[in-house]
């Protein structure tokens, strides 16, 4: 080992004990009252499931996306922001809370932020305190986390999913053609028979088709109709006497990947790049890679649900997959643009700010493997854009360190509402006015592998760090009783200068031990030593 162990245990016992439980007493006693309220804009914002930072404006030729690439040319496009962790409900509830992981006790799906701390202040609900009437929409938290305590209205649906059969379904498992309907029914009968008194995922219903291209408007798929009541109940709120704050989360690119026949049709299956590095990164623990379970959630692939050790999927099914989450992409983008209209024509966009972000990244055969759960690149970045009338950051980019954890603050400052100090993400607004200014000079990552999921059937947790050059991951045994780290088992270092698409794990090469003692203590001093000097 390259640093004394007992050094190592204080030094995370100190750094979780500060941040789980200073930081949280913090945000519990966050403002109650509701403040003095002058003119402030209203806010949107918009989350995309599994949306990768792959878009025109982030110089992908393939993928079609008019209209976030119009939306670019009006805000600013910040390239390098990587979120928490990358799945679902844990990075969600980080940046809705703008707390970290290890504060918010949040680290898996199941994992609901309330569960530990049950009066942790959301971000809705802090603009509630200021004033803002606040409205949720779609995909915010994860799935049957609607935390409806956080909003004025909590989880609005369109008025034809609201029926005593839909009401209960998580919105990614409706498909549109009836063989695939049917096929849905009699795996969810039979779940239900050998799994009797247990709750299952979406009501058993999630066990669709991986990919569906049914010959129907926009409006009928679900993302079309929650944009067409967003842009209702937008109408409804502008007439209002307070600000609102609106939150909108598509569910695609979320597989199963469902989107109408005309977006399918965008794109050659056969001229579709496939990913560029097809096989597990050298030298990484074998630990550090995610087992595919999700394609189980999808029956005609489910046979495929394998560790990326044990060979790549079939180069059919590769292809099938990424044009329907391309098709998919080009589906929510059409519907993103009729939101953007709307708001043009109501002539709301020179008083709303509108940030929008994709939740993590996703696998596309890239390290031989599909869906996120990992530490890597291809998992933690994430696309985000952000509009704000009268800034300077209008069709500029930033290449930055940002995180998601630095949205609430920033949505504050955007607002001209006070910025909580135990928020342990730092507004982005600096970066605004000056996108080549000095900023972070690291941002942080984690994941949680658990034994049903690891290769070894050991659990472990690797705390990541990205710098402006490395990406540098130490991997601990975890004590899920007491949620702590344990020994240092494994480590992996990236060079992004030489090698971006993190294809080598050189962290036991000859030469880098200074480097390697360098990054593990900039580690351990964490955010807090990473944060810019915003006086400058």
């Amino acid at each position: 080992m390259l640093y004394n162990y007992n050094q190592m245990k204080r030094a995370f016992k100190f750094l979780v004990r500060y941040s789980y439980m200073g930081a949280l007493a913090l945000a519990l006693v966050a403002p109650g009252c509701k403040k003095e309220l002058k003119k402030h804009p209203n806010v949107i914002f918009i989350s995309f499931d599994d949306l990768r930072p792959e878009l025109g404006c982030y110089g992908n030729q393939e993928i079609k996306s008019p209209n976030l690439d119009r939306f670019a040319e009006k805000g600013m496009v910040f390239l390098n922001t990587y979120c928490q962790v990358a799945v679902c409900q844990p990075s969600r509830a980080s940046y809705m809370t703008g707390l970290r992981p290890d504060s918010v006790g949040s680290w898996h799906l199941g994992d609901h932020h309330r569960g530990v701390h049950p009066d942790i202040v959301t971000m809705p609900q802090y603009f509630h305190n200021y004033g803002y009437y606040t409205v949720s929409i779609g995909k915010i938290f994860h799935n049957f986390v609607y935390d409806s305590i956080s909003w004025d209205e909590p989880d609005l649906r369109p008025e034809e999913y609201r029926t005593p059969d839909k009401i209960n379904r998580d919105a990614e498992s409706f498909h549109y053609d009836d063989a695939i309907t049917a096929r849905q029914l009699e795996l969810r009968a039979e779940r239900k028979r050998n799994n009797p008194g247990q709750k299952l995922y979406a009501d058993g219903w999630g066990y669709g088709k991986s990919v569906e291209a049914p010959d129907l408007p926009d409006e009928v798929l679900y993302d079309g109709a929650q944009t067409e009541l967003a842009i209702e109940t937008i109408k409804r709120l502008k007439e209002m006497d307070k600000p609102f704050y609106l939150a909108l989360g598509y569910f695609r690119p979320h597989l199963p990947f469902v989107a109408p026949k005309k977006y399918w049709d965008l794109y050659n299956t056969d001229s579709i790049t496939p990913a560029p590095n097809p096989f597990l990164p050298v030298d990484a623990p074998g630990f550090a890679m995610n087992s595919t379970y999700e394609l189980g959630a999808c029956y005609d692939i489910a046979e495929y649900q394998k560790h990326p050790a044990l060979g790549p999927l079939p180069d059919s099914i590769q292809k099938m997959l990424k044009h329907g989450y391309y098709a998919s992409v080009s589906y929510v983008d059409a519907c993103f643009g009729r939101l953007i209209n709307a708001l043009e024509n109501m002539d709301l966009m020179d008083n709303t700010v509108i940030l929008l972000v994709g939740d993590h990244g996703w696998k596309l055969g890239e390290h031989g493997s599909w869906c996120k759960q990992t530490n890597y690149e291809i998992d933690t970045r994430v696309p985000m854009i952000v509009y704000a009338p009268g800034t300077m950051g209008a069709g500029k980019k930033t290449t930055r360190l940002t995180e998601l954890v630095d949205i609430f603050p920033s949505l504050c400052e955007l607002a001209g509402i006070e910025v909580a100090d135990y928020l342990q993400g730092t507004s982005i607004v600096p970066l605004l006015k000056n996108p080549e200014r000095e900023w972070k000079s690291a941002i942080f990552s984690q994941f949680h592998r658990r034994p049903r999921v690891a290769v070894d059937g050991q659990r472990y947790m690797g705390y990541g760090m990205r710098t402006e050059k490395y990406h540098y991951i130490e991997w601990y045994h975890w004590d899920d009783e007491k949620n702590r780290p344990l020994d240092s088992v494994s480590c992996e270092l990236y060079d992004h200068t030489n090698d971006p698409q993190e294809n080598y794990n050189i962290f036991g090469k000859p030469g880098n031990a200074d480097l390697i003692t360098q990054l593990s203590r900039q580690l351990k001093a964490g955010w807090r030593a990473a944060r810019p000097n915003i006086e400058k």
